[in-house]
């Protein structure tokens, strides 16, 4: 089990160290989405330890989404990007104090149409940059 464990490391760290940064923020996102889903299991199966655990670091990457904003740069859209992250905490709280999924199904909700844009974005960019090389 080690070793397939340090090959899955080794591969997650060359992934974060070649992805540009939209790609970083987009790893963001579906890193969320695996502790939302690992706190909606444990929620299932009434364990309140692990669902506290996966869903704390929900809110962490959430929390991390929210610090990255540039308010300066970023104006009107970043405001709007912090008042999703900001719903999107608040959800994952009250998923996570009062069990309830739908908050959870909320908050997967708007964070997927957000990881959209931002992949978008990430691969035009990227096709952006390949063809300025090319020309």
């Amino acid at each position: 089990m080690a070793y397939g464990s340090s090959h899955l490391d080794t591969y997650r760290k060359t992934a974060i160290e070649g992805a540009t940064p939209l790609g970083l923020v987009v790893m963001l996102y579906d890193g969320a989405f695996r502790f939302i889903e690992a706190g909606r299991q444990a929620m299932r199966k009434e364990d309140a330890f692990a669902q506290n655990q996966a869903l704390q670091k929900a809110q962490k990457i959430v929390s991390e989404l929210m610090a990255c904003l540039d308010m300066e740069k970023g104006g009107e859209v970043a405001q709007n990007l912090f008042a999703l992250y900001a719903f999107c905490y608040d959800r994952l709280v009250m998923a996570n104090i009062e069990r309830r999924e739908e908050a959870l199904d909320e908050t997967v909700h708007v964070l997927s149409q957000l990881r959209e844009a931002w992949s978008e974005l990430d691969l035009q960019t990227r096709k952006g940059g390949l063809e300025q090389r090319a020309a």
